[in-house]
């Protein structure tokens, strides 16, 4: 039935005379069809005073409004079906509708429908009115319910507290077990300099991420602490430099909240001057950017976990097996191109993809390359194998999929001089840090072994590129030679370019891995098999997240 409107002033509604009257008229049409005596026992009256409906064998009845609304007749396995009069039966159809019903109320039947409606009309008119009443009043407590739920939703939304309003919270706490005091962490200088930086991610449902980013912007405010950290409703993902007693008591603090306790911390040589951006603390959809919706691929359906000393052991396993058809395993480096260049697992598949953002397009054009494989994953620190492991197996096509817990800077801290040969690529100003001797990339121009990045000299360009100090001292500085051209082209036009340089336009967005027996042909790089291309990077869009 039609959803009844009231009249609203000053937030109240009120009933108007033509809201009584129209449903005055349906209550009184529902009573009158409740007398009509048909065959269907189906039909329910309303109110249980009203008359028992009679059994009849007609097929063609009237619903008994003034006026009429128009005639129910039978319809499909015997229901009875309503026909509105704006229909315009014809006179003959309608006068046998009427000819053939009858309407039975307080005893007595009615073969027309002019007397059951003045019966009704002056032997129940009272009980009319009370229904009338009730219906009125049970919508209008309906429509009052409604607005108030949409006023208290409209002001939460209104009200809702920002990451500032809660930044004026902390600033006003002196000490709470997950925030030290001012003066426990003014005494966090450390006399020699030293410092180091952190690298955690924790997966954990958070309800209030904008307290949680205000809280950390207080804590890292206090203990003068630079890097980056990304919060979601799925949980935290940082970086944080500083001295070594700040990043204890910043560790401390982090454990102490009731929603990170037992965050893993993983520890590397440098300080806050490896963020020369300062601190950057911000609420986002996901705490790596995949460009899934959390909501629908969690990080509960990721991988099983393998420690570091099983991942060794499974890819000792892996190497001293000779032929493709022992080889049921491929190892995934899910990191980016320009990681990967600079330090990797030998036989490991290692997609040539610029940003994490790219992995479901890869997993979805290769799909055929994991088909009834066991799959293990690595990448810098766990983050992204959580997420990029669950949308391996959201396709159905692997034996198993695996993830290195805590990625290869923990495997690197169980065997610093291990499988993993090269250097890791983090994202501050170190670039990358090492445990082993191993330099598996070479210089852009010269081939020669070299992997040490630095950014592209050119104003407009934000790569990172490997130049060895002698082709740097001959100028070779920017990525490739037509970002060096576009470079002096802009210095004398004085705009920013719009076309891109070689290496960007050589590179393809999605590799398609090619297989041969059962055995990957293209994506798998040992360490020895360097490679000199020169790619591109989008460093800044990229170290605008804090990939692991």
């Amino acid at each position: 039935m039609e959803k009844l409107k009231f009249f609203k002033m000053s937030n109240t509604f009120k009933i108007t005379v033509r809201q009584r009257k129209i449903t005055r008229k349906r209550v009184f049409a529902k009573y009158v069809t409740s007398c009509l005596a048909t065959s269907d026992e189906s039909i329910s009256r309303e109110n249980e005073q009203c008359p028992q409906v009679l059994k009849d064998t007609s097929t063609v009845t009237m619903v008994t409004t003034s006026p009429p609304l128009g005639v129910i007749t039978s319809g499909k396995a015997g229901k009875p079906k309503f026909i509105k009069s704006t229909k315009r039966l014809g006179d003959c159809q309608l006068n046998t509708a009427i000819a053939n019903s009858r309407w039975s109320c307080c005893g007595t039947t009615y073969n027309e429908v002019l007397e059951i409606h003045k019966h009704v009309a002056k032997e129940h008119h009272e009980e009319i009115e009370r229904l009338t009443e009730s219906r009125l009043n049970t919508a209008l407590n309906d429509v009052c319910e409604d607005d108030k739920n949409e006023r208290i939703s409209s002001d939460l939304k209104q009200k809702r507290p920002t990451t500032e309003d809660h930044k004026i919270l902390y600033r006003n706490i002196d000490t709470l077990p997950w925030l030290p005091s001012e003066k426990e962490c003014g005494d966090t200088s450390d006399v020699d300099n030293e410092g180091q930086i952190l690298l955690y991610y924790k997966y954990v449902d958070v309800k209030e991420p904008y307290e949680i980013c205000a809280w950390q912007q207080e804590l890292c405010r206090r203990l003068r602490l630079t890097g980056k950290i990304r919060i979601a409703r799925e949980g935290i993902n940082g970086t944080v430099g500083g001295s070594i007693s700040a990043t204890r008591l910043y560790m401390q603090s982090v454990q102490n909240h009731p929603v990170f306790q037992q965050t893993d911390f993983k520890t590397s040589k440098g300080s806050a001057e490896d963020f020369p951006n300062g601190l950057q603390v911000g609420v986002h959809s996901e705490i790596v950017p995949m460009g899934v919706d959390p909501d629908k691929l969690t990080y509960t359906q990721a991988g099983n976990h393998l420690s570091s000393e099983a991942f060794h052991s499974e890819l000792e396993s892996h190497l001293s097996k000779n032929t493709s058809d022992e080889k049921d395993t491929v190892f995934v480096d899910c990191r980016n191109f320009y990681e990967s260049r600079i330090g990797q697992f030998p036989g490991a598949l290692a997609p040539d993809i610029r940003k994490f953002s790219y992995w479901p397009e890869y997993i979805d054009k290769n799909v055929d390359a994991f088909r009834d494989k066991r799959v293990i994953m690595y990448c810098t620190g766990g983050i992204r194998c959580e997420r990029g492991s669950a949308y391996l197996k959201s396709k159905g096509v692997c034996k198993d999929v695996l993830q290195l817990e805590g990625g290869i800077h923990r495997y690197m801290d169980k065997y610093p001089n291990g499988l993993f040969k090269g250097k890791l690529f983090v994202f501050d100003d170190r670039y990358a840090i090492a445990t082993n001797e191993t330099t598996i990339s070479t210089c852009f121009y010269c081939s020669q072994p070299w992997d040490k990045y630095q950014p592209c000299s050119s104003p407009h360009c934000h790569q990172l590129v490997l130049s060895c100090p002698q082709c740097r001292g001959q100028g070779s500085t920017a990525c490739c030679h037509s970002c060096k051209e576009i470079a002096e082209r802009v210095e004398v036009e004085g705009q920013r370019p719009k076309e891109e340089c070689e290496c960007t336009r050589e590179r393809v967005r999605i590799p398609q891995e090619t297989i041969c027996g059962d055995k990957l042909q293209q994506g798998i790089r040992t360490c020895i098999e360097n490679v000199t291309t020169r790619d591109k990077l989008q460093h800044d869009e990229e170290t605008s997240s804090t990939d692991q």
